[in-house]
C-alpha cells in the first residue's frame, strides 16, 4: 500500500513559477511509474505529465509541454513538477499518482494510488 503526499501549491500571479513535490512511502518508489494530474473547478480530472520508474522517459499534455517539467529523485522517494510561466487556466487541484509497474502512462485509470491533492491558483 502506497501513500502519496503532495506539497508546494499556492497562490501565484500569471507568469510565476511553482514546484510541486510528492513524497511517496509504503513501497519501493524506484520501481513504479508516476504521474501528475489536475482537476479544475467544474471540470474532469486531466492528465498533466508522467514519468517512468528510472526517470528517462517522460510525456506531457500539450497544454503544459514546454512550461512544465516532471522529474523524480528515487533516493528521496520524491516526485516533482516544476511549473513555469503559469497561467490562470492552470488553476486546479494537482494530484500525484503511482502505477503498479515501471512504465509511464497518460490514462488515470492505469494508476493505483493517489495523493490528496495540492491547490494551485494563478491570478491574472
Amino acid at each position: 500500500q502506497a501513500q502519496l503526499v503532495e506539497s508546494g501549491g499556492g497562490l501565484v500571479q500569471a507568469g510565476d513559477s511553482l514546484r510541486l513535490s510528492c513524497v511517496a512511502s509504503g513501497r519501493p518508489f524506484k520501481w513504479y511509474g508516476m504521474g501528475w494530474f489536475r482537476q479544475a473547478p467544474g471540470k474532469e480530472r486531466e492528465f498533466v505529465a508522467t514519468i517512468n520508474s528510472n526517470g528517462d522517459t517522460t510525456d506531457y499534455a500539450d497544454s503544459v509541454q514546454g512550461r512544465f517539467t516532471i522529474s523524480r529523485d528515487n533516493a528521496q522517494s520524491t516526485l516533482y513538477l516544476q511549473m513555469n510561466n503559469l497561467q490562470p487556466e492552470d488553476t486546479a487541484v494537482y494530484y500525484c499518482a503511482q502505477r503498479n509497474n515501471e512504465f509511464q502512462h497518460r490514462r488515470e485509470n492505469r494508476y493505483a494510488y493517489w495523493g490528496q491533492g495540492a491547490q494551485v491558483t494563478v491570478s491574472s
